[in-house]
């Protein structure tokens, strides 16, 4: 009857998975526009955001600047991606009619008072750029410009805003292709000085006619990422990881294989002399060594939850290499990524709870809690004092209600009982744990390490093998998430972070092998520390790249940037720590089997 249970909780498990997953690839891929159009016809232009150019955090609504608006504000429904995108469109005063040529047409004049001229100042001092969105096509511009030349007192600069706006639209048949904006840098008004003025706006259209076919419009958005320097750089990156692992893979095979298999020759022969010469190194701590760590209910937490964030990292890829995540397919990442994650929970907590019943833990329910909190709770506090901060700042990067609202229900519907369910599959499909060795009564005491086998030195050294072969690709990854680059090679990320578990298994299994060869049985939490140190490596590489390569200023950016990549960064420590622990452990486990042990 046990087993029946079981089979039907697993059998229920994976069909809620499948059916979700598929909800979540389609809802990514529902966003792509197909639109035909005829002579004439309206094509929507969305105004989405303005801000300051270094700052890709703190974004505000187009019409908080005293723009052109019309009375009543149309806003573009939005799905949860855009949102957590930040993205906020609203109808455009600009009216681009398919195929129809306008020169100079006026918006509006549009008088403005001492507080307009001041926020457009602002702006223009901060370099605020703003964005629109034509027929899913994204397009840029600024809104003025400072005047420096020949002048060295900061009083003495000249602040102009922008009046026109030349759109020029590609369009093959009937569908549009390819949309640009340039501002008329001699149509400007002067905003040095807070005084009254009017302003009036114009903008114009020019069409022109290309043999881009409609389904490779979004290539102009990907080329410069592929572009032969790039490409080079990024296929740098590759070589300098592969030597890393050739290197590290040679070291085990001549080093470690070698030592292993005199050891295992000595002690073969030790057992034929077993009264002449006494155990030494790590099979002298065999009755030690599978002996259930401290706080084992943490231990079997983040295994699992470390095991959800390694397949949410697996799917992730499986869409971007189909090609889900085109550039600005607005907010498909966001999306993917808290689907997935609600989709995996089952994952996290069958993985926990079945290893800590291996361990003999009995309050599985206490684990799974732990299990469902360890990396949501984090997270769930870092986006309240960041949200906070984005309301405070009347930024678009704040969540509305019903958006917060959604994800608590999505949390509350499909995260937390999937994570029950998958934790009951996980207990009653509780094995041995199948330990090769008998475990003593009482443990052995330790001997006396030198300072460099301590756990901080040992991070260290286990951190800095991984973070090495993948900290070129690591620019390119930041320049596109806090910048304003287009990241498209998703081939050559998958084989970085291939590169990078392989790496950060090696790496722990060598340094647990010298563990237990200095008859240190304390291993289990030393490989979860060494597996997951690459990733305080990568948040210490984020204080680099912050300061050293870009111009991010503000508290608002800087708390944003920190306290995501603090959240991001944790979970490649939890998913790392997971490889370097299960590695660690197959090790163990097969060492240990392949001799024999009174």
């Amino acid at each position: 009857m046990r087993d029946r249970r079981k089979v039907m909780a697993l059998t229920n498990l994976r069909s809620s998975i499948g059916l979700l997953i598929c909800f979540a690839i389609t809802g990514v891929l529902s966003s792509a526009s197909d639109h035909k159009f005829k002579v004439g016809d309206p094509v929507p232009l969305y105004a989405n955001k303005v801000g300051p150019f270094h700052n890709p955090s703190e974004t505000y609504r187009y019409f908080d600047l005293p723009f052109c608006s019309p009375e009543h504000i149309n806003e573009k429904s939005e799905a949860l991606g855009e949102v957590l995108n930040g993205d906020r469109l609203v109808e455009a005063p600009y009216k681009l009619d398919f195929r129809v040529d306008l020169d100079s047409k006026s918006v509006c004049k549009k008088k403005l008072l001492k507080e307009d001229v001041a926020k457009f100042r602002s702006a223009v001092t901060k370099d605020y750029y703003f964005q629109m969105y034509y027929d899913d096509l994204p397009l840029w511009g600024f809104v003025g410009k400072v005047e420096r030349e020949g002048k060295t007192d900061a009083s003495e600069y000249k602040y102009f805003l922008y009046r026109h706006i030349h759109f020029e639209v590609q369009y093959n048949g009937n569908r549009v292709i390819e949309v640009s904006a340039r501002t008329d840098t001699d149509a400007v008004a002067d905003v040095t000085v807070d005084k009254e003025m009017e302003v009036e706006f114009l903008y114009s259209v020019k069409w022109k006619e290309t043999a881009i076919q409609f389904e490779r419009r979004m290539e102009k958005y990907s080329q410069a990422s592929a572009l032969p320097h790039h490409l080079e750089i990024h296929w740098f990156s590759i070589i300098n990881s592969c030597v890393t692992v050739l290197l590290l893979t040679g070291f085990l095979a001549t080093i470690l294989m070698r030592v292993l298999k005199n050891d295992f020759v000595k002690y073969a022969h030790d057992e034929e002399s077993a009264e002449e010469q006494e155990e030494t190194g790590w099979k002298y701590i065999h009755g030690d060594v599978f002996r259930y760590p401290k706080n084992k209910s943490l231990l079997a937490a983040c295994v699992g939850s470390g095991t959800q964030l390694f397949a949410l990292a697996i799917f992730i890829f499986i869409l971007a290499l189909v090609g889900v995540f085109y550039p600005y397919n607005r907010g498909a990442l966001f999306t993917a990524l808290v689907v997935i994650y609600a989709l995996t929970s089952g994952i996290a907590g069958y993985v926990a709870t079945n290893f800590y019943c291996q361990l003999e833990g009995t309050n599985w329910v206490r684990n799974l809690i732990l299990t469902g909190c360890l990396f949501c709770g984090p997270l769930f506090l870092t986006f309240c004092f960041l949200n906070t901060v984005a309301i405070i700042y009347s930024a678009t990067a704040a969540l509305p209600f019903g958006t917060i609202l959604v994800i608590l229900l999505i949390w509350t519907l499909v995260t937390f009982p999937l994570l029950v369910l998958g934790g009951i599959a996980g207990k009653n499909s509780k094995v041995e744990f199948q330990a090769p060795t008998r475990t003593t009564k009482y443990p052995r005491e330790i001997p006396p390490l030198p300072w460099y086998r301590g756990p901080v030195p040992q991070m260290v050294m286990a951190g800095f093998l991984p973070f090495s072969a993948i900290y070129i690709e690591l620019y390119y990854i930041f320049a596109s998430v806090w910048g304003h680059r287009i990241y498209t090679i998703y081939s050559i990320l998958f084989i970085v972070f291939i590169i990078l578990i392989i790496v950060t298994a090696f790496i722990t299994v060598s340094l647990t092998y010298f563990q237990l060869a200095a008859e240190d049985h304390e291993w289990w939490w030393r490989a979860f520390l060494c597996g997951g140190s690459t990733g305080l490596f990568i948040y210490g590489y984020c204080w680099y790249y912050y300061y050293a390569r870009s111009d991010m200023s503000g508290f608002m950016q800087t708390s944003f940037f920190f306290g995501y990549m603090a959240c991001v960064c944790y979970g490649f420590f939890l998913m790392l720590g997971t490889v370097g622990f299960r590695a660690a452990l197959l090790f163990v486990r097969h060492i240990y089997r392949s001799i024999k042990c009174e």
